[in-house]
Order: C-alpha cells, then sequence, then structure tokens
C-alpha cells in the first residue's frame, strides 16, 4: 500500500528538507529582504492552496506580512491581472504542472514582481517560471492522495519565514519537527482499531482556527479524496456563522484544537457541537479535551506556528484507515489523477 508508506515517510522528508534546503531557503530569504515587498501573493489549487492558507497564517505572524491568494481566473479567463509590480508572487504545486498557478507567476514576473515557486520538480513549468524555487525534495509521491508533499511544503513555508524572522526560537522549534512528525505518526497507531465503527457515515465535519484552519481544510479534502463522501472544513468563527445548524445527535465533527493563542475558541465550539449529541474526533495535545472526546486523536506538544505540520497526520491516517474499512483503492481513489492541471 504506496498511501500508508508515503505517510511513514514525513518524519525523513521533514529531516531531508531541514539538512539539504536550507541554502536555497537563504537564498530566496535575501532576495525577498533585497526586493522588500509590500505584500504576498500566492497562487495555488487543491492541498497546494491548504498551504498557502498556512503561509497566510505564519507571514502575517511572524513576518506582519499581508497575504491574499490569487485569483487565476483574472491571468488565464479574462485577461486582467492585478498589479503585482511591488509583491511577492508564490507558486505551490506539488507536481508545478498547475497552468493557471504558471500563468499568475509570468505575469507577475513580466509585471517585474519578485517570484518564487514551491515545488517537487526542478524541471516543472512552475519552477521554470519563477525566479527562485525552493524544492520539496519529497521524492516520488505515487498516490493520489497527496501527504508527505503536503507537509513538505508546509515546513519549506515554514523555514522561510524563519529565515526572514532571524528568530532563534523558531529555529529551535524547527530543529525538533522529525522528531515531533515521527511521534505523531507513532501516535497514529490506534486510530485503525475505532475508525472502522464510522465507515457508514456520509458527512463529516472538520473544525479548526487561525494556524489549523489550514489543518481542518486538508483534512476534509482527505476524506472526500479517500471515502467520497460529504466533508467540509471550516473555521470555527465561520461554522458558528450558519453551519452549526446541522449538527445534531450522532453528527461527526473533528476538532483540531491545539495549544496556544486559538486553542480557547476550539475548546468552546467542541463544548457546543458536544452539548448537541455530535460524535467528536478529536486532534489535540491537550490531556482535557482529549478525555472528553468520542475519540482521542493525540498529537505531541509543539509550537502552535507548527502544530499544523503534525496535527494533519492523525487526519491522514483516518482518511486511509476509513477508506479501507469501506473497501475502497486508497492509492488511486475513482475519478481522480495524480496530476490535475487548470487553465
Amino acid at each position: 500500500m504506496l498511501l500508508k508508506k508515503e505517510i511513514a515517510q514525513q518524519p525523513d522528508v521533514i529531516r531531508r528538507l531541514l539538512d539539504d534546503g536550507e541554502a536555497a531557503t537563504a537564498a530566496a530569504a535575501a532576495a525577498i529582504r533585497a526586493f522588500d515587498p509590500v505584500f504576498v501573493c500566492i497562487a495555488a489549487r487543491g492541498t497546494s492552496d491548504h498551504a498557502a492558507i498556512y503561509a497566510q497564517y505564519l507571514f502575517g505572524a511572524a513576518l506582519q506580512m499581508p497575504v491574499m491568494l490569487a485569483t487565476p481566473s483574472l491571468h488565464t479567463v479574462y485577461g486582467r491581472p492585478p498589479d503585482f509590480s511591488k509583491a511577492l508572487v508564490i507558486g505551490i504545486s506539488q507536481s508545478g504542472q498547475a497552468e493557471d498557478a504558471r500563468a499568475v507567476l509570468h505575469d507577475a514576473r513580466a509585471q517585474g514582481a519578485l517570484t518564487l515557486a514551491i515545488t517537487n520538480y526542478q524541471d516543472s513549468p512552475l519552477a521554470g517560471a519563477a525566479a527562485y524555487h525552493l524544492p520539496l525534495l519529497a521524492e516520488e509521491e505515487f498516490s493520489v492522495a497527496a501527504t508527505k508533499t503536503y507537509t513538505a511544503q508546509l515546513t519549506v513555508i515554514a523555514m522561510l519565514a524563519t529565515a526572514l524572522a532571524v528568530d532563534e526560537e523558531m529555529r529551535s522549534g524547527l530543529k525538533k519537527l522529525p522528531g515531533l512528525a515521527k511521534e505523531s505518526l507513532d501516535l497514529c497507531e490506534g486510530i485503525g482499531d475505532w475508525a472502522k465503527g464510522y465507515r457508514t457515515m456520509d458527512r463529516l465535519t472538520v473544525l479548526g482556527r487561525g494556524f489549523n484552519y489550514a489543518t481542518a481544510c486538508e483534512i476534509s479534502l482527505k476524506v472526500k479524496e479517500l471515502t467520497y463522501i460529504a466533508s467540509e472544513g471550516y473555521s470555527e468563527a465561520d461554522f458558528r456563522h450558519g453551519p452549526i445548524a446541522v449538527v445534531q445527535r450522532g453528527y461527526p465533527v473533528v476538532v483540531v484544537a491545539t495549544q496556544g493563542k486559538a486553542f480557547a475558541t476550539m475548546r468552546d465550539i467542541f463544548d457546543m457541537v458536544a452539548e448537541k449529541g455530535a460524535q467528536t474526533l478529536v486532534i489535540s495535545d491537550d490531556d482535557d479535551l482529549l478525555g472528553d472526546a468520542t475519540q482521542a486523536m493525540r498529537i505531541p506538544g509543539a509550537p502552535e506556528w507548527l502544530s499544523p505540520i503534525i496535527a494533519v497526520m492523525p487526519g491522514q491516517v483516518f482518511a486511509m484507515r476509513q477508506a479501507l474499512a469501506r473497501g475502497y483503492e486508497v492509492d488511486k481513489p475513482r475519478g481522480l489523477s495524480k496530476v490535475t492541471i487548470t487553465e
């Protein structure tokens, strides 16, 4: 089973990035400092879009850099690209084949923007369109559902933010990341014992906040890709504005709640859905919250800004175990291909 192997490879990929990706990251950071962008724009689709959401929070919190997500249709459909002449424009794509993300970088570079690509392939079109390229160093990923390339994307973003912040505390946290990733996967061993009990569920909500809003979106996507059920990821703040009405007794809700500034609001939304009788599947490093959950998915304690890299791993394993319990093909889900080209 390729997916299981690739999930297990994540600590090694993270370690390889920290060891071998530092020089490229330092060069990109130096160029960004010299260019001094007014804002950042990120072009991405699918899983890579969730990495972009993580970058919005991390660049904002650590660097006070405003980050927007690109609207590629303005480039490829309407032919009216925004003015990126004073921006850092980043394209994120596992394969580097995303044509609309490439178009955003092409137009931005022509306008004088500083451009950066984050991909797994040095010779990809997206990498070729950018002035700088940060490789994921994840080796080949064969399963359609992205796992190790996603956490590699988050790690590259964390490395770049750390290099730009010149923050020793952040640098120290990064060094611990491979060990935290391994511990997180070790703690996932028990998920298969209870995940099969949810094999008849036909809908799921995943909630996060702040840095882990990206995690909620990514776990929801993995569940959709592998089990074909209606799954939605929300910021808990948005969930309160209407969608919470769908929760009733027995409704499954994944709550991603790591210790940090967003924890109090996540604890509150947990209490709200639990009171409604929801099945609460909790990813957390907080003992009290895990003890109150219907099903607990423990992760090791980590700085909040790094927690999305390890918090997504139980979600990956849960989605895989759900697919296996339903008898589905996990490496090649129906109707999907490894490379999706949007224009």
